[in-house]
C-alpha cells in the first residue's frame, strides 16, 4: 500500500484524538484499520496467509440497561479471525462498547447478536461473541504460561531498538519447546502509548538460542506497532530466519480502557491458547 494511503487510512483514526464518550448506542463508532497497511512490508498476501489465527478480545467494561432500566454488567470474549480484511482499531472499540451503557436491552440474546452484527461488518468477516457473567468469568481463574520462562536468563542488554538479526540458533539439535517471555513491550503506532504484554513461542524444529531470543523480544521496546502486528512480525521473522517446521506465537497483553488483546498466529490450524494472565 502507497505511505500516502496508509499516512490517509491511519490520520482518520480516533487515537491520540479528543473524544466526546457516547451517550447512546452507535455502530458507526468502530473503525477498520486495514490488515494489508502491516503485511505488505512484510511480505504477507491476504490470498496466502502464512499462519492461522485470531485476534481475541476481552471486554471487561461492558455494561447496558435492562428494560427497567437496571444497568447489566458482564465479560465479552470476541474473536476476530486473521483471515478478516481489517483489524478493529483499539479506541473506537472502546467508545462503541461505552455507547451501550445507557441502551435498553431485552435479554442477553440482544446483546450478543448486536455486538456481532457490528463488529463482523467493521471486521469483514464474521467473528464470535462470548457473554459472561462476572461469577462464570471469575471461576476460569489465572494462569501462568506454558513451558520455560527467559526472564531470568543472565544476559545484558545494550540496545532497545527492533532487530530480527538478533535471532541465532543454539544447537544443530532438532527441540519441541515452548519458551515465553513476560517482558513484551511495544508502542502504539499512534499515540506512542506503551503496550505490554507477555509472549509465548511453541516451535519444533532446529533449536533456538535462547538468549537470542530473549534480547529480540526486548528489541521491541522503542518499537512502533499495533498489537496484531507485532505477533505478525516476531512470527513472520523467527520462520524466515531459523525456518521452523512448526511455529507458533502467541501474545497476551494488559488491559488498557477496559478492553485488552490476544492476538494468535500459528501454524497449526487448531493450536492450544494460552490463558488469561496475572496482569490482565
Amino acid at each position: 500500500m502507497p505511505a500516502s494511503e496508509t499516512n490517509n487510512a491511519l490520520n482518520a483514526l480516533q487515537l491520540g484524538k479528543a473524544t466526546e464518550y457516547p451517550e447512546h448506542y452507535n455502530p458507526a463508532l468502530l473503525q477498520p484499520v486495514p490488515r494489508a497497511l502491516n503485511r505488505e512490508p512484510l511480505g504477507i498476501h491476504a490470498a496466502e496467509l502464512p499462519f492461522y489465527g485470531t485476534d481475541t478480545w476481552t471486554a471487561y467494561e461492558l455494561s447496558w440497561l435492562n428494560t427497567n432500566g437496571l444497568p447489566q454488567v458482564a465479560v465479552a470474549e470476541i474473536d476476530v479471525p486473521v483471515t478478516s480484511p481489517n483489524l478493529i482499531e483499539s479506541k473506537s472499540f472502546k467508545l462503541y462498547l461505552n455507547s451501550f451503557n445507557q441502551e435498553q436491552l431485552d435479554t442477553w440474546q440482544t446483546l450478543h447478536d448486536r455486538l456481532t452484527e457490528d463488529l463482523s461488518a467493521c471486521a469483514g468477516e464474521p467473528v464470535k461473541v462470548r457473554l459472561f457473567s462476572l461469577r462464570d468469568y471469575a471461576l476460569r481463574g489465572l494462569n501462568v504460561p506454558d513451558g520455560d520462562s527467559l526472564d531470568a536468563l543472565p544476559i545484558r542488554i545494550d540496545t532497545y531498538d527492533y532487530d530480527p538479526n538478533l535471532l541465532t540458533f543454539g544447537s544443530q539439535a532438532e527441540v519441541e519447546e515452548t519458551l515465553y517471555s513476560d517482558l513484551l513491550k511495544s508502542n502504539c503506532l499512534i499515540t506512542n502509548q506503551p503496550d505490554w504484554g507477555s509472549v509465548t513461542i511453541r516451535y519444533k524444529g532446529r533449536q533456538i538460542d535462547r538468549s537470542s531470543l530473549l534480547r529480540y523480544v526486548v528489541s521491541f521496546r522503542s518499537h512502533n506497532e499495533f498489537h496484531e502486528q507485532c505477533v505478525e512480525r516476531i512470527f513472520t521473522d523467527i520462520q524466515r530466519l531459523l525456518k521452523p517446521l512448526e511455529l507458533s506465537v502467541e501474545a497476551r497483553y494488559t488491559r488498557r480502557g477496559g478492553l485488552d488483546i490476544n492476538p494468535i498466529r500459528s501454524t497449526n490450524e487448531d493450536s492450544a491458547r494460552m490463558q488469561r494472565t496475572v496482569r490482565q
